[in-house]
């Protein structure tokens, strides 16, 4: 007996996520289930280090992880290149790397009898940076064109990187001997600052006991790439049709203008900003299958878009606040669209 299709009822009419989307998320939606689930074999906890890791990648952005050593940080960046099947490059920065260490440099061939530039460590897709404030500005320096434009220049030509190009740095913000603190400039080209923090009681005893679990294994034997280049590609250009309606473009820009004229800060964020927490949002809306952005995907990333983007007064930092203390207020305070 062939089955009459059920008639909507009014109250799927009502709701947005009953009618199709109009744009075709749900391979994007399957692949970062997939590695997310994949990751989860390693990495105990930190869903929020994970998620904001995926939409940097969906985003075409760039992540600076920020907590003390031991608390996955490394492990993380290592274990998501591992998901991927694309290009891995590390860097542990130290005082005395220079920029050719990173980019690569000039050498002479004495069969062609001219230069041929050898490549650095840079010509990759992931690019991970182990505590980026140990080196010294020159070579911190080095890092700007090629996160900002991806490309290098060099000897008066211009090679472009690889795509998919994303950088993770990790530092550790108590260790100060020895460190150089990233510049306002610097830390503006990455897309989010995702600080974690120590895993409570039951996450440690599970950490052990898969550690204990592996038996000398490798963690890394552990993921499967499940996703290429083509494909983060494809993805990354899916997350430009997500839809973002006018309201809530000036719902951004009404967060980010507080930002200049908050009496907590000394240093308000700069339009990058507002461009930051939209491409942001468009990829969170896209990793919870929407092709519609809402304001929840707006205040869900604007914390790890502007907390390196902003700096407290004098006054505020030894009343003891924090730049996160500031934002959840200043996210408050901006009335949400309806």
């Amino acid at each position: 007996m062939e089955s009459t299709p059920q008639q909507p009822t009014p109250e799927n009419e009502k709701d947005p996520i009953a009618f199709n989307n109009r744009v075709d998320l749900e391979k994007l939606q399957a692949s970062a289930a997939a590695l997310t689930e994949s990751l989860g074999q390693v990495i105990v906890g930190q869903k929020d280090l994970v998620e904001m890791l995926l939409i940097a990648l969906l985003a075409d952005g760039h992540a600076l992880i920020e907590g003390v050593p031991g608390i996955a940080k490394t492990l993380s960046a290592k274990m998501l290149s591992r998901g991927l099947n694309i290009g891995y490059s590390r860097i542990q920065f130290t005082p005395d790397l220079m920029p050719s260490d990173i980019l690569g440099t000039s050498v002479f061939n004495a069969k062609t009898t001219d230069f041929e530039f050898k490549k650095g460590p840079i010509f990759s897709n992931i690019i991970l940076i182990d505590e980026i404030n140990r080196a010294p500005a020159k070579t911190q320096a080095a890092l700007f064109e090629a996160m900002a434009e991806q490309q290098i220049s060099m000897d008066g030509q211009t090679y472009p990187l690889p795509p998919p190009f994303l950088v993770i740095a990790t530092q550790n913000p108590i260790e100060q001997e020895g460190t150089y603190r990233l510049p306002e400039a610097q830390l503006d080209r990455f897309l989010f600052k995702i600080p974690i923090t120590y895993p409570n009681l039951e996450e440690e005893v599970e950490i052990l006991r898969r550690k204990h679990a592996l038996q000398g294994q490798e963690e890394s034997t552990l993921i499967e790439p499940i996703l290429g280049p083509e494909e983060i590609q494809a993805y990354q250009a899916s997350i430009q049709k997500i839809i973002v309606k006018e309201e809530l473009m000036r719902y951004i820009a009404e967060i980010v203008n507080r930002t200049r004229e908050n009496a907590s800060l000394y240093l308000g964020a700069s339009p990058r900003a507002s461009i930051a927490i939209l491409q942001g949002a468009k990829a969170q809306a896209a990793l919870r299958g929407r092709d519609f952005v809402t304001p929840d995907d707006i205040k869900r990333v604007a914390p790890y878009v502007l907390s390196h983007r902003i700096v407290l007064t004098p006054e505020r930092e030894m009343e003891g606040a924090t730049t996160m203390e500031v934002i959840r207020q200043l996210l408050d305070s901006v009335e949400i669209p309806r």
